[in-house]
């Protein structure tokens, strides 16, 4: 069996987004604004790979000029990113491993990707499929198509695990048997045939 686990808010704690707004004084909203701004999604862009981080802020402090939003002068994605491991999450990764085929499906840009890879936190994969690298986001079914090719597992042999039931769905439309991750624990449950 393939098992395919999201990485942030599943393995590892997520960006603390309230923390990054603060810094602009906005809400995630007017981000999110900014970022779709010209009927381009730059955030969504960065996610893919398509755009560095630095045209990404270049691009950012374009769009906020004549605002009374400072410009950003640093990398804030990777300065603000201090994930926390989920230990018993990593120990199901472990015994998934004794049998089974199990990798990670992120989305992530170059800073947070960066960051896990300095941590040693794909290493707890055999293989790690980022957003960033392959080009596609979830919930996009590319995303999931291009890992079950990549793989050579059929959508009934594979297992996915993610916090946003966004995503969950989206594995499931594609055929993917598919669980929201709550705790550690309750996945335990959800697989415990396959953790023998």
């Amino acid at each position: 069996m393939l098992f395919i686990f999201d990485m942030g808010g599943v393995v590892t704690s997520t960006f603390n987004a309230d923390s990054f707004y603060k810094n602009f004084n906005m809400t995630s909203q007017e981000f999110t604004k900014i970022c779709e701004l010209e009927n381009s999604n730059i955030f969504s862009m960065l996610t893919k790979g398509q755009i560095s981080v630095a045209e990404f802020w270049s691009t950012f402090n374009e769009r906020i000029k004549g605002t009374n939003i400072p410009p950003v002068k640093h990398d804030l994605f990777r300065l603000q990113f201090n994930p926390i491991l989920n230990v018993e999450t990593v120990k199901i990764i472990s015994a998934l491993k004794k049998n089974h085929r199990v990798v990670c499906g992120t989305n992530t840009i170059q800073s947070h990707y960066e960051n896990h890879l300095e941590r040693g936190d794909y290493s707890y994969f055999d293989k790690t499929y980022p957003s960033h690298k392959i080009g596609e986001e979830k919930p996009n079914a590319n995303f999931f198509n291009l890992i079950l090719q990549a793989e050579d597992y059929s959508p009934s042999q594979t297992f996915f695990v993610d916090d946003k039931i966004e995503n969950v769905t989206a594995a499931k439309n594609v055929g993917i048997n598919a669980v929201q991750f709550t705790t550690a624990q309750e996945l335990s449950l959800h697989w415990q045939e396959f953790l023998k």
